[in-house]
């Protein structure tokens, strides 16, 4: 949710996110070709941030359309946890997380890592860890990091890399994957 005072101007930057927003969830939805739906059928998600505890559990689109309302609580949940800074995701990368969820069987929400990263969180941590590239899709909200309870990382790998629908990475020690709405590629760290 965009908090504005009445005291205060939309800087350029925050107008911008608010058109992006609007044209993202009004946008022609992300189809896996294997997954698509009936124009009436419902996608819902249910996930968790790791690090604030906040969840998201609902119908985010319906046939062919995103829900705006969905996608500003989505994109609240999946902010930089550590600047507070919210960002409009991809619905790509949601539906690209939906269809793994679904493939798993799992009824436990998938655990978000890592959701929306601003430019200075991703710097920090890339000069802290390795393995965060310099212009990561997280800075764009198009990519998310996941785990789902209960289910061996390298099945969620095996089922990301099945989809070939963006980047998949794997991180086996630190227990999660890295998928993305990018060009198909994997890596593993």
């Amino acid at each position: 949710m965009i908090d504005i005072k009445a005291d205060s101007l939309l800087d350029r930057r925050e107008i911008l996110k608010m058109g992006l927003c609007g044209f993202v969830a009004t946008a022609t939805p992300f189809l896996l070709s294997t997954e698509a739906k009936a124009s009436s059928s419902t996608w819902r998600t249910s996930f968790r941030n790791a690090h604030t505890g906040e969840s998201f559990n609902g119908v985010y689109r319906v046939g062919n359309k995103y829900l705006p309302d969905a996608f500003e609580r989505i994109s609240y949940v999946l902010r930089d946890f550590r600047t507070g800074e919210v960002f409009p995701m991809d619905p790509r990368v949601v539906d690209i997380m939906t269809v793994i969820h679904k493939k798993t069987g799992m009824s436990t929400p998938v655990n978000i890592l890592s959701g929306y990263r601003s430019p200075k969180t991703n710097a920090n941590l890339r000069g802290a860890t390795s393995g965060v590239a310099k212009n990561s899709f997280h800075m764009y909200g198009q990519a998310l990091d996941i785990r789902v309870p209960g289910y061996k990382t390298s099945g969620i790998r095996k089922i990301a890399m099945g989809l070939k629908a963006g980047g998949v990475g794997y991180y086996p020690k630190s227990g999660f994957v890295h998928v993305d709405t990018g060009n198909v590629r994997s890596w593993s760290m």
